[in-house]
C-alpha cells in the first residue's frame, strides 16, 4: 500500500509507538491522521505536533460505543478512513491467578478492542473494496510473555482474530498486518520492574518506537500479514513449530531466570 493521500486512525496514539505510528504516517505523506487515546491531553499534543492535517479524539477503546464514535467523528471529518491502526494495549505482570478484573481489563483492551475497531471500520471498507488494518500485538502473540499470563494470553487471542480477519475478508479487499515486536522502549516497558527499579529482561535489545514504525510502514507498503522489528522473533517462532516441547523447556528456563531476578 502507498500511505500517501490516506486517512489513517491510531488508537493509543498519545505516546510509545502509538505515537510514533501517528509522526510516520503523517511523513509519509498521510492526508489526515486522527490521534486516539484514552489520554486527551496526550492525544491532542500529539495531534498539534503533526500539523493541520491531524485531530485528537479521546477514546476508551475497550467501549465499544466510543470506538463507534472515533470510527464516525474521523469518516465525518475527512469522508473515509483507508488505515485503522489498532494499536492501544496494556499490560500487568501477574500469574494467572490475578484478579478477575485483571483479566477482564487485559481482555477488554487487548483483544475487544480489535473486534470494536473491526466491527466499527469494516462496513465502509466492504463497500469500497479497500482498507488496511494494522493490528499492534507483539511478540507475545507468537511466543509468550513468560511473566505475564493475562497479557500472553489476550495477545494470543488478538493474533488468532487478526488471522480470522485476513481469512475472511482478505479476498475482499480487505488487508490485515500484525505488528509484533519485542521489547520497545516504551512507557510500558519502562514500567516493567514496578516499585524494584530493575529493568525488564526484554530492555535488552529494545527497539526505538520510531524504529518500529518505521518497520510498520514497511510492512505495510510490502503487504505483509507478521510484521517482525526483531528479526529473531522469526526464528523463534519457526523452532516453537520444529519443535515445541523442546521449545517450552528452554520457556521454562528463560521464566525461572525472569523470575528469579525480579525483572
Amino acid at each position: 500500500m502507498d500511505i500517501e493521500g490516506k486517512v489513517v486512525v491510531v488508537t493509543g496514539g498519545a505516546s510509545g509507538i502509538g505515537r510514533a505510528l501517528c509522526q510516520a504516517f503523517a511523513q509519509a505523506g498521510a492526508r489526515a491522521v486522527v490521534v486516539s487515546d484514552l489520554d486527551g491531553d496526550g492525544a491532542a499534543a500529539v495531534a498539534a505536533g503533526i500539523g493541520a492535517q491531524a485531530i485528537a479524539v479521546r477514546t476508551d477503546v475497550s467501549r465499544e460505543a466510543e470506538v463507534q464514535d472515533l470510527v464516525a467523528q474521523a469518516t465525518g471529518r475527512f469522508g473515509r478512513i483507508d488505515v485503522f491502526c489498532s494499536n492501544a494495549g496494556i499490560i500487568s505482570r501477574v500469574d494467572a491467578d490475578a484478579p478477575t478484573a485483571t483479566w477482564q481489563r487485559h481482555w477488554d483492551v487487548n483483544v475487544m478492542a480489535h473486534v470494536h475497531a473491526a466491527n466499527a471500520v469494516l462496513p465502509q471498507m466492504l463497500a469500497r473494496g479497500e482498507g488496511w488494518l494494522l493490528q499492534t500485538v507483539s511478540a507475545a502473540g507468537l511466543l509468550s510473555q513468560v511473566n505475564a499470563a493475562p497479557y500472553s494470553v489476550t495477545k494470543h487471542a488478538a493474533l488468532g482474530f487478526g488471522e480470522w480477519l485476513s481469512i475472511a475478508h482478505g479476498d475482499a479487499g480487505i488487508h490485515v498486518s500484525c505488528l509484533c515486536p519485542q521489547g520497545v522502549d516504551t512507557p510500558m516497558l519502562r514500567s516493567a520492574g514496578g516499585d524494584t527499579g530493575r529493568a525488564s529482561f526484554l530492555a535488552e535489545g529494545a527497539l526505538t518506537p520510531e524504529a518500529v514504525a518505521q518497520c510498520a510502514l514497511q510492512g505495510l507498503r510490502e503487504g505483509r500479514f507478521l510484521i517482525l522489528p526483531h528479526e529473531e522473533v522469526l526464528g523463534f517462532w519457526q523452532r516453537k513449530g520444529q519443535d515445541c516441547e523442546r521449545w517450552l523447556r528452554g520457556m521454562r528456563r528463560l521464566r525461572a531466570k525472569v523470575m528469579g531476578s525480579g525483572s
